[in-house]
């Protein structure tokens, strides 16, 4: 089996790319502002982690059935990264979120002690990543992309 053809790389890997791009269209959506970055950085909607494992999920379910060993690790493996994205990543962003607020207050609570009204005597400090996590319904709704395609993907590469 050549790497191109092997089914659930590519349904992952497509998942994963089409997780994030469409982040992008989302969010303009929601916000009416434009981030292309958002195709490069962790959490948002849809979680591509979670469409990563659900579409590699779907996919060995399909070639190798549900009762196959690889169908049984793609799940453990599934449950962990999905938990994981709505567990500790996003209580770390959560916690990034409190830590710059109190980073930016002491700066502004020194400067007006010291009286520091020149621009040029601003600290520079490390801004730490606040979107690390996902929210459930993220969560969910990069499982649905996932199942979604893997799907698209089998019948595409003729294994449905």
């Amino acid at each position: 089996m050549s790497i191109f053809t092997n089914l659930p790389l590519v349904a992952a890997i497509t998942a994963i790319i089409f997780a994030q791009v469409v982040k992008v269209p989302i969010y303009l959506i929601v916000s009416r502002k434009i981030q292309l970055g958002l195709m490069f950085s962790t959490g948002g909607m849809p979680s591509s982690h979670s469409a990563a494992v659900t579409a590699l999920m779907t996919t060995l379910a399909i070639q190798y059935g549900l009762d196959s060993p690889y169908f049984a690790i793609s799940v453990v493996f599934g449950i962990i990264v999905m938990f994981d994205a709505t567990g500790v990543r996003r209580q770390a962003g959560e916690h990034a979120v409190v830590l710059n607020q109190l980073v930016q207050d002491f700066q502004e609570f020194v400067e007006h002690a010291k009286g520091l009204t020149d621009p040029e005597s601003e600290v520079k400090t490390k801004h730490l990543k606040e979107l690390l996590g996902h929210k459930p319904m993220e969560v969910f709704f990069g499982a649905l992309t996932g199942i979604a395609i893997g799907f698209i993907m089998a019948y595409l590469m003729g294994a449905l």
